[in-house]
């Protein structure tokens, strides 16, 4: 009986990683539905079936579901530094949407579990930069703080210094020190020429400072690096949203992005129709 035994195992195994392979796929062009019925991941014991859930669900919105997936799969691999970022990032959007009662356990959960993914793994810089966002946003008494974050922001900076500039921006602002930011954000955009996030970090800013000419031509330089870029066109189109101007061409930016191939990476089309919304369409 041995041997059918482990033809049947070897089975089982080539069709989980056949679902996850497909999953996957479907996950990265943002079909989520279908990327969870794909998975199957109802009733298993796999830790990398557990996460692509966890993600899946993250990606629909659907925290507490994140979260419980990604709770068993941190008990089946506790060695994962990946496990517990996204457990701590689905634990973090679940403080933002309960209630004051329940909203400080859920924050303190959810930078227990992304210490432990910076514990189990020093040069994971999403986890790290998400730490960081940790400690610059919470309040002292749930373990912020901006020692902590400008601690976590050199060592960063020692594995990539236009994410470890990034960071100190925010710090600067935090502090009120303007000037200081700005000048952080233009080191990182200068070192990341390519990396259009580091040009839309310093748009955004230069837009909350009220300099909207240079936040245009920041814009501008991304569209130079990335002119098809989704996040840009999202973006440019939340901006003018926020300021209540050019709110067409804002329509207009936004129900392109929502024609155009999506990631993961990108803003979700939920908030792209929101905005429409929100601007009167």
């Amino acid at each position: 009986m041995l041997p059918f035994f482990g033809f049947f195992a070897a089975l089982a195994t080539s069709l989980w990683a056949g679902n996850i392979d497909n999953a996957r796929q479907l996950y990265q062009r943002t079909a989520y539905e279908a990327a969870l019925r794909a998975l199957g991941a109802e009733g298993s014991q796999d830790a990398m079936v557990l996460l692509l859930a966890g993600q899946i669900y993250y990606q629909l919105g659907k925290y507490q579901e994140a979260s419980e997936q990604l709770e068993k799969a941190s008990e089946l691999q506790p060695g994962s530094a990946e496990i517990f970022l996204w457990l701590g990032r689905s634990l973090g959007r679940r403080a933002e949407a309960s209630s004051f009662l329940t909203a400080p356990g859920y924050a303190r959960r959810c930078r227990e579990a992304l210490e432990q993914a910076v514990a189990l793994n020093g040069k994971h810089l999403e986890a790290m930069s998400d730490l960081a966002t940790f400690y610059l946003e919470a309040p002292g008494f749930l373990g912020g703080g901006l020692e902590k974050a400008a601690n976590l922001a050199s060592r960063i900076a020692s594995l990539d210094a236009a994410a470890g500039h990034s960071v100190q921006a925010r710090i600067a602002e935090k502090r009120q020190d303007f000037s200081g930011a700005e000048a952080h954000l233009q080191q990182a955009a200068e070192m990341a020429p390519r990396q259009i996030d580091r040009l839309i970090d310093l748009a955004k800013f230069l837009a909350r400072r009220g300099k909207v000419q240079q936040s245009e031509q920041a814009l501008a330089t991304a569209a130079e690096v990335a002119p098809e870029s989704p996040k840009l066109l999202f973006t440019r189109a939340e901006m003018y949203i926020q300021r209540q101007r050019n709110l067409k061409e804002a329509q207009m930016l936004l129900r392109r992005y929502l024609q155009m191939p999506l990631t993961p990476e990108d803003p979700p089309r939920r908030d792209a129709e929101r905005l429409l919304a929100q601007s009167g369409r």
